[in-house]
């Protein structure tokens, strides 16, 4: 890139590092320090919150110092590489647990609270991670670029001249991307229509039960919304590199990759805004936690209609209706 234009990537590449880093430290720092977020879900929101962590303080830096082509160790730069494309499969995998978490809470309603236990969210969590893991440093067993120069010890490090772009498109892609995006659409498209049906076949229910499904259906469209984001953020890039791939490289200008790659990095930054704007129980959280840094004590109190329904359940112990209104934001 020009010099010019090269001094504005970096710049915004660091405010979005910056957002990242501050806003899903809050996050995880919400819901350490919130009893009412100790749950199963939320557990998976930490999950997604660390990955997008990582995009600030490790990926975004990392990515920058490859912009300037430091020479390095052959197998140095793929490591760099393949930590690069970790925070995206965790998120992947964070993303799909949490609609299989919202699925099963739908699915099977008297199950969920038994098969659903904070320490299992907790070891999903870390399968997650493994898996994750052990997905992004494949190249290092074999599916990578060879060096071009195989007389010098060193190479200037770039992500495209040790990541393949069979690997990129291929396997994170179709694999590792779009196929559980697709899943995750179908498991979020059931449980609207469950409990759209479960509201509109069952008139006679009491007003708290339906306004526990509205509820549930405010939590559900709340995180799709995050995952929708992340559809939103990250196909530009996915795409520019499908058509690099099975055309030239040359039909995608340099420009529009920078562009996909920024876009990409912002969906991290955008994550604590969603929760605070769509989630009621990380936005009071995110307010306690703002007021004791500034030296405020915390007097707030929760409204009366949390106070008498936090507790409730819903009457129909046979149907969807019936979800302990703790697990709801």
């Amino acid at each position: 890139m020009a010099d010019a234009a090269n001094v504005v990537y970096t710049a915004v590449e660091v405010l979005i590092a910056l957002c990242c880093v501050f806003g899903n430290a809050l996050v995880i720092h919400a819901v350490r320090s919130t009893k009412s977020l100790q749950q199963p879900t939320f557990s998976f929101v930490v999950s997604l919150a660390v990955a997008d962590f990582m995009v600030g303080c490790v990926s975004i830096p990392l990515a920058l110092v490859m912009e300037n082509r430091l020479r390095t160790p052959f197998h140095t730069c793929l490591s760099i590489s393949c930590l690069l494309i970790l925070p995206t499969l965790a998120s992947v995998l964070s993303l799909l647990a949490i609609a299989f978490d919202r699925f099963l809470r739908v699915y099977s309603p008297l199950r969920y609270r038994r098969i659903v236990t904070q320490n299992r969210s907790w070891l999903v969590v870390a399968v997650s991670w493994i898996v994750a893991v052990a997905l992004s440093f494949t190249p290092l067993f074999g599916w990578h670029k060879q060096p071009a120069s195989t007389n010098s010890s060193t190479l200037a490090c770039e992500f495209v001249a040790v990541i393949p772009s069979t690997y990129l498109v291929y396997f994170i892609f179709f694999l590792c991307n779009l196929m559980p995006l697709l899943v995750m659409a179908v498991l979020y498209g059931y449980i609207f229509c469950a409990i759209q049906s479960s509201l509109r076949d069952k008139p006679g229910s009491s007003c708290q039960s339906r306004a526990d499904l509205r509820k549930e259906r405010h939590l559900a469209g709340s995180l799709s919304l995050v995952l929708a984001l992340f559809a939103l953020f990250w196909l530009p890039l996915n795409i520019m590199n499908c058509i690099a791939y099975f055309g030239e490289p040359s039909d995608v200008p340099k420009l529009a990759f920078y562009v996909g790659i920024l876009l990409s990095h912002a969906n991290s930054a955008v994550n604590p805004l969603v929760y605070a704007l769509k989630i009621p129980k990380i936005k009071t959280a995110y307010l306690r936690i703002w007021m004791q840094v500034g030296g405020c004590r915390w007097n707030a109190q929760r409204p009366q209609m949390s106070q008498t329904t936090d507790n409730l359940t819903y009457s129909n112990p046979n149907s969807v209706d019936k979800i302990d209104m703790n697990e709801n934001p």
